[in-house]
């Protein structure tokens, strides 16, 4: 996204969710120190990770002056409207776990503080493209990236042995390895196209170059069909449609069942795969390796990422220099972010710790991998900037059903993606958000 200010984000979007907007100018309370008054600071933080409580314990061992009480919450949709209602009532806890696509609906919804004078020099611990996301690009600063999840390109080493396959490393090898496999055995297939979970599909495009919501002014420009995801669209949509690769949804019996046999034999997902992997397909533990995700040009290096969180303070803390400290210190402090990884199980936005302490060493599942997490390191450095609007929710639903069908159909993907299009501005639009063509 190009710079934008709180008060210009306000002005270009309407309220989503059913929340009534508000002004652009913060609680009047929310600028309030650590350490005002009698006793210590006390701050509430809504999350949904679990085991944050636990992080948050070692926090407040060490900290008796700002004690920080978790508050477990659902995840997604649902806290973001709990969290937009509380702002409007002034309600709101001190911090909140926010997925990254959720910032600019909390910040149009003046929701979130800018914590940008609280963590100056922070940044230089977070990948770019990662910070970007809970900066918009500009100077302020709305949360402190958690976790991320950059893609990576997973296979069974043993079966690209057996029928002498060589690791992709461009699209086109891609498309080519998958048509080899079909070649010399038509049972076996390279991986599947899921319309069942779009942010995979989100971080395809993201590592094509795709900018889904820009800012034309005081006016959200949505750009789903735009040359970057049409070129994606169209790759695995022609996979399909030739037979090249599967068609099925991820995370069903069958999906498992594939994994586990052999039947597929590689998967396009991010960091955390390790750990579905060890429940979907436990007999192939120690078979499977990763390497950096496809390229659609020789001797590129980018990657997209599919989930990751932030940790933001909000508008109504009466303690924002506590809470940013609190914010900081998870996000960034060894300890806090060996806590993370054992206890909430997360990938760390933070770069020194993707390689240390609770990473130090391979996931088991990856035994035979044992430079896993550094590998993981270098790809998450090359993550590209995404670019989220107000109605990702919106979104997302429309591609599980357009795309849903032209994978059951194996056809019409590019009148799928047009669709989804078309429904997200209509949304906006009927929501009252001002739209740029």
């Amino acid at each position: 996204m190009p710079q934008l200010t709180r008060r210009g984000l306000a002005a270009a979007t309407a309220v989503l969710l059913g929340a009534t907007a508000l002004t652009a100018c913060g609680s009047s309370d929310s600028g309030g120190e650590a350490g005002a008054g009698s006793g210590p600071v006390k701050l509430t933080y809504w999350a949904w990770a679990p085991g944050m409580d636990k992080v948050a314990a070692l926090w407040n061992a060490e900290h008796p002056d700002i004690q920080v009480t978790v508050q477990k919450q659902a995840s997604g949709d649902d806290l973001v409207t709990k969290i937009i209602t509380a702002a409007k009532a002034h309600k709101g806890p001190d911090l909140v776990q926010a997925e990254y696509q959720a910032l600019p609906t909390l910040v149009s919804n003046d929701a979130l503080a800018d914590i940008a004078g609280e963590v100056k020099g922070v940044e230089k611990q977070f990948a770019p493209g990662i910070w970007q996301q809970t900066t918009f690009g500009g100077d302020a600063v709305y949360a402190l990236p958690q976790d991320s999840g950059p893609l990576m390109f997973f296979y069974r080493e043993d079966l690209f042995e057996q029928y002498g396959l060589t690791v992709p490393t461009t699209w086109d090898e891609f498309a080519e390895t998958a048509r080899a496999l079909k070649t010399k055995d038509p049972k076996k297939a390279l991986t599947t196209f899921s319309a069942n979970d779009s942010g995979l599909f989100a971080g395809l495009a993201q590592q094509a170059g795709a900018a889904w919501w820009t800012f034309e002014g005081e006016k959200w420009k949505v750009g789903i069909d735009d040359a970057a995801t049409r070129k994606v669209t169209d790759f695995w949509g022609g996979l399909v449609a030739e037979g090249a690769i599967d068609n099925q949804p991820m995370y069903t019996p069958a999906w498992n069942k594939a994994l586990n046999t052999g039947e597929q034999l590689a998967w396009v997902s991010a960091v955390w795969a390790p750990g579905t992997l060890t429940t979907a397909a436990p007999d192939t533990k120690g078979k499977w390796a990763m390497a950096p995700l496809p390229q659609w040009t020789d001797g590129e290096n980018a990657t997209g990422s599919w989930g990751g969180s932030s940790t933001a303070v909000t508008s109504d803390s009466k303690n924002k220099a506590a809470a940013a400290r609190f914010a900081t210190w998870l996000n960034t402090d060894p300890e806090a972010l060996a806590a993370l990884v054992k206890e909430s199980g997360i990938y760390p936005a933070a770069t020194a710790a993707q390689t240390s302490g609770a990473l130090a060493k391979a996931p088991d599942y990856f035994a035979n991998q044992p430079d896993f997490y550094t590998r993981a390191a270098a790809i998450a450095k090359t993550t590209a900037p995404a670019a989220w609007g107000p109605n990702v929710n919106v979104a997302y639903t429309a591609f599980k059903d357009e795309f849903g069908k032209a994978a059951k159909a194996r056809s019409g993907f590019p009148a799928a993606l047009a669709k989804v299009q078309d429904t997200t501005v209509t949304d906006l639009e009927k929501q009252g958000f001002g739209v740029a063509k």
